[in-house]
């Protein structure tokens, strides 16, 4: 069977790009049409930098949250006693998209005789390294459902925590959003026109209007420039977060802000602790192990401190001793990972640590959330309150003329 891309209406008129898995390209008109649509154009889905224009225009880049449904869904049919090759034939049907084409593409490599891990190994964008790793892994024991089950923890658990960051910063952004919307219209319109009214009067501007118009006056003057200076500073920000040398500054700095130096180190602490454990529990040797898991973590002033640690917990294999060298781990979490070295539970200890941490985290950025939005609200009322009282304190003199 092949895989076949085409164009066509639905019944309400909507124009839809999709694929479809088919014998021959009849059969595959066929099925498009039994499926109630109306036929445009079909053709042979073509691989790599060959696939046809609209499908790279029109089709559904693949999420992360495919990648977990996929995982999931794969992790169900092996449990359930169905063969590889079978459950990606089952799965072909449950995705559209980029994500059916993907699989596709990796159960015609099954029928090569190619692994799975050399298979999803093409795709680097939608399987990261850890997660070939860990497949190569399973697929050497013999327990592919059990590593996929773990990844799919592992993967939903970053979703979750991504989720919490998300939300915790989207309401305090859009209340700010707001109360700068109504503050650029009061200053640029409203308030300008009051004070003109006083002043054909004769009479005194009020000192909080007087402040006001200055600030409205001095934005409305030089937006230019400002504006200038806005992108000049993006800009510059953009292109160090670029290089590596500024990216380096950038989390340097971040170790020395309070909460976010908090935040950044237990972040690390979890990922190192829960992938090394994952991958050392799939049976991946311990050099190799340390290499996959530098790559997980973001900050890049902490990855060399775990590089550094790696060549001697190599050459000694002590990886409590040169963990707690990096001052990057808390000290309990060092005594458990001590432990779990001494009773041979190392894999299970690092788990362990790895959940407390991710808890710990997850917290964290809850209470954060708790203070953000009252302090959010409390700038708004102080903005928009020093505003009103602009616009208030001219209308009450105009009234009184």
């Amino acid at each position: 069977m092949a895989l076949y891309e085409y164009q066509a209406y639905t019944k309400n008129g909507k124009k839809i790009y999709a694929s479809i898995d088919a014998s021959s390209v009849l059969q595959a008109r066929e099925l498009v049409i039994r499926q109630g649509l109306y036929l445009i154009a079909i053709e042979p889905a073509k691989k790599g930098m060959q696939r046809s224009l609209f499908k790279r225009i029109f089709s559904r880049s693949i999420s992360f949250a495919d990648t977990i449904l996929f995982t999931k869904q794969l992790t169900i049919l092996l449990k359930s006693g169905v063969p590889l090759l079978q459950a990606c034939d089952l799965l072909i049907e449950q995705f559209q998209g980029g994500m059916r084409s993907l699989i596709v593409d990796i159960r015609d490599a099954l029928k090569e005789g190619i692994s799975f891990a050399d298979a999803i190994s093409k795709y680097p964008a939608v399987f990261e390294n850890l997660y070939v790793q860990l497949v190569r892994a399973g697929e050497a024991s013999g327990n592919l459902e059990t590593m996929l089950d773990r990844l799919t923890d592992y993967l939903e658990r970053r979703k979750e925590i991504k989720g919490k960051v998300i939300s915790a910063l989207r309401q305090p952004l859009i209340q700010l959003f707001v109360a700068l919307g109504a503050s650029v219209v009061l200053l640029t319109f409203v308030v300008p026109q009051m004070v003109g009214g006083l002043a054909s009067q004769g009479k005194e501007i009020p000192l909080p209007t007087a402040i006001v118009l200055s600030i409205s006056n001095f934005i409305t003057g030089h937006y230019f420039i400002l504006l200038c200076i806005i992108l000049f500073f993006v800009s510059g920000f953009l292109y160090l977060k670029s290089t590596e040398r500024g990216k380096k500054i950038l989390d340097t700095i971040k170790l020395k802000v309070p909460v976010v130096s908090y935040i950044t180190r237990i972040s690390a602490v979890s990922q190192f602790s829960y992938t090394l454990g994952m991958l050392l529990e799939g049976g991946v040797h311990l050099a190799e192990a340390l290499d996959i898991v530098t790559k997980v973590i973001d900050n890049s002033v902490l990855k060399d401190a775990i590089k550094k640690a790696r060549e001697d917990i190599i050459k000694e294999g002590k990886i409590a001793q040169y963990l707690e060298k990096t001052n990057m781990f808390p000290l309990i979490a060092i005594y458990l990972i001590r432990t779990g070295e001494n009773t041979g539970q190392l894999d299970a200890m690092l788990f362990t640590v790895g959940k407390n941490y991710e808890k710990e985290l997850t917290d964290k950025i809850d209470q954060l959330t708790g203070l953000i939005n009252p302090i959010m609200l409390m700038v708004m009322a102080v903005i928009v309150g020093l505003i009103v009282l602009a616009v208030v304190l001219p209308m009450t003199e105009m009234g009184n003329m």
